[in-house]
This record gives C-alpha cells, sequence and structure tokens, in this order.
C-alpha cells in the first residue's frame, strides 16, 4: 500500500480506505470482523464509519455499525488504526436523519454530543478524523469549527473534515478558521468515481492550493461500474435493486441517478479497456481514482471478503498515460453520467 498525509495534518494513511456503510445490514458481524481481518492483512489501516450507519439508515439499526467497528478495533493495536467517523448533518430535504430526534444542526452541543456517543460506541478514547456528515451552511460556521476546535484540544479527535461539501463550502470553512484562528479543515469526503468526475473541476483546484485531501466514496459507482447493472439486470440482494423495486420515491431518485443509459453505457465501453489490460473494472475503476494526485485515500465498501479481494486488485495498479487517455475518450464522449451528486440541493 502506498500511504499519503491526510491534508496538513500529521496524519498520514493507506491509499485505500475501508468503508463499513455496509455493516450490520449487508453484513452481519461476523463477516464485517472478516472483511476488517482481511483488509488489515492487506496492508489497509485507514477505517471510515460514521454514527448515522448502516445504509440506509433507519431508527432501529442507527449506530450499529458503529458499534461493531468498535467491538473489532478493541482487539487491535489502536495506534497502528487509523479510524474516521461522522457526525451527522442537515438530511437537506432527503430525509430527516434518525438521530437526536432528526434536530442535527451542526451548533456546538451537537456535535459534542455525537463525539462522545461515537467514542462510546467505538470503544476508543479519541477519533482520528471527525467528519460533518453533509453541511449546515445555515449555520454560523465559527461555531461549527470552534466545536471542532474544542475537541481537538481536548485529544477526542485529531483532525477534521467535510463529507458532501461544495467548493465554497470548503472555501469558507478555510476563510472561517484563519479569520478566528480554528483548526482548518483537512479533508473532503465526496462521491467521485468514473461516472461523476465533477470532482476534477473545481473542487481538484481547491484541494491543490489549499492542501486539503479528497478521500473520494463511491469510486465504483453504487457498484454501477462493476456491471452488475448491465443490460438491464437487476441482481437480487443489490442497493438499487432495492431502491427500484422497493424504494420510496427518494430512493428511486437516488437510483436513477446512477443506475441509467448513460452510466451502462459508459461501464460497457470502460469493460473493454480493463479486458485489454487483464484486470476487472474494479481494479480498473479504483486504480483511476487513487492517481489523482488530490486524492489521499479512495473508500471501499465490501458485503463479503470476495468483495474486498477484487477491490484490493487495484493496490498495486498504476494506468499508463494510453489507458488514461482512453478513459477520458469515455468521459468526452458521455460527460457526466451520473446525472447529479446531491451537492446542488445544498
Amino acid at each position: 500500500m502506498n500511504r499519503k498525509r491526510l491534508g496538513r495534518t500529521g496524519i498520514v494513511v493507506t491509499d485505500i480506505c475501508m468503508g463499513t456503510m455496509t455493516f450490520g445490514l449487508q453484513a452481519d458481524e461476523k463477516t464485517s470482523f472478516a472483511i476488517m481481518d482481511r483488509a488489515l492483512e492487506a496492508g489497509i489501516d485507514f477505517f471510515d464509519t460514521a454514527e448515522l450507519y448502516p445504509v440506509p439508515p433507519s431508527a432501529e439499526l442507527f449506530g450499529v455499525t458503529e458499534q461493531i467497528v468498535g467491538k473489532w478495533l478493541k482487539g487491535q493495536k489502536r495506534g497502528e488504526i487509523i479510524i474516521a467517523s461522522k457526525v451527522t448533518g442537515p438530511g437537506h430535504g432527503w430525509f430527516r436523519p434518525p438521530v437526536r430526534g432528526g434536530f442535527t444542526a451542526l451548533d456546538r452541543r451537537q456535535i459534542f454530543q455525537a463525539c462522545e456517543d461515537s467514542l462510546r460506541r467505538l470503544q476508543t478514547d479519541y477519533i482520528d478524523l471527525y467528519q460533518t456528515h453533509w453541511p449546515d451552511h445555515g449555520m454560523q460556521q465559527e461555531e461549527t469549527l470552534g466545536a471542532l476546535t474544542d475537541l481537538i484540544d481536548q485529544g477526542k479527535i485529531r483532525a477534521w473534515g467535510g463529507s458532501n461539501e461544495t467548493c465554497w463550502g470548503v472555501m469558507k470553512n478555510l476563510w472561517e478558521a484563519e479569520k478566528h484562528g480554528l483548526a482548518r479543515m483537512a479533508t473532503v469526503q465526496n462521491n467521485f468515481s468514473l461516472i461523476n468526475r465533477r470532482c476534477e473541476s473545481e473542487l481538484a483546484q481547491v484541494c491543490r492550493k489549499e492542501g486539503v485531501s479528497l478521500l473520494p466514496y463511491s469510486p465504483l459507482g453504487g457498484g454501477v461500474l462493476c456491471g452488475k447493472y448491465n443490460g438491464g439486470a437487476l441482481p437480487k440482494g443489490a442497493r438499487f435493486t432495492d431502491y427500484i423495486q422497493n424504494g420510496g420515491p427518494r430512493q428511486q431518485r437516488m437510483a436513477a441517478r446512477f443506475v441509467n443509459a448513460r452510466s451502462l453505457e459508459t461501464t460497457a465501453r470502460l469493460q473493454l479497456i480493463a479486458a485489454d489490460l487483464g484486470v476487472s473494472v474494479t481494479a480498473l475503476a479504483l486504480a483511476w481514482s487513487k492517481q489523482h494526485d488530490f486524492v489521499a485515500s479512495t473508500i471501499v465498501g465490501a458485503t463479503t471478503v470476495a468483495q474486498l479481494n477484487e477491490s484490493l486488485a487495484a493496490a498495486d495498479l498504476v494506468l499508463s498515460a494510453e489507458t488514461l487517455a482512453r478513459i477520458d475518450e469515455i468521459d468526452a464522449a458521455i460527460p457526466c453520467p451520473m446525472t447529479e451528486d446531491g451537492l446542488r440541493r445544498l
């Protein structure tokens, strides 16, 4: 595994991060432990979770993922593992988060309460990277940053970052931190993949110029890039199969963002490139993500050890300039296959 620094912090992580949002729902505790054991065996030392997990979020399962990660973490050498978690921000019209009665403004009380609860579930006395899970642009940012800075000063978190944040939001946070002498944002965790390359424009420049690291999530386009939805297939047990067949209006909209004619055609064309290289599109997509200079670590998810093993094939894969050019040709022909990434709703 290669290693990169998170922003301008002292935290250095593997360039593949183990995501955990399936733990406690699609993957039971035993399977989740096996996945984390395999990740650690492969050299991954960076694990990403959230108080809101597993996904889709529910009041019944809220916090279960952190509990599973915490049980596993107790059996490890804590100082050798980097743990990232998140405090839930506003639902922005998508849904009312099933936490703290649905009141999830990023004010001081909410942030402190969320952090204490996460520390308890994770069975640790500190979180390496604490992230705001959707921003709260209506909140006075000085209060949000002040609370996060105090948590750093208290030793409860080492650094903070954002998730699902806009370019304006990143710059606003950096400006507020500089203006008031508060802890600066180290990372931003956004949707970024071969069917959603929006981060390569304005956000990439912000990250490069301001020393903020991107942590891409959903690098496989929610599983679309694995090819399992090609030809109109709706595989049993797949997330978007469930959303399409059983989901409410919000889940139906989300599925359509990911699974559509343009994203499926992009996947089909990428399969030809992957075949020429003798790798899967999964490995191709993850290697492509990791090769961006503004990306510190790409988050991979899994519901089985076999799925994780497929992702691990990207660990040492470096794409040539010729391959990158072929990928860019697909993007030029089918720009932005994923219809949106949700940020315009902020």
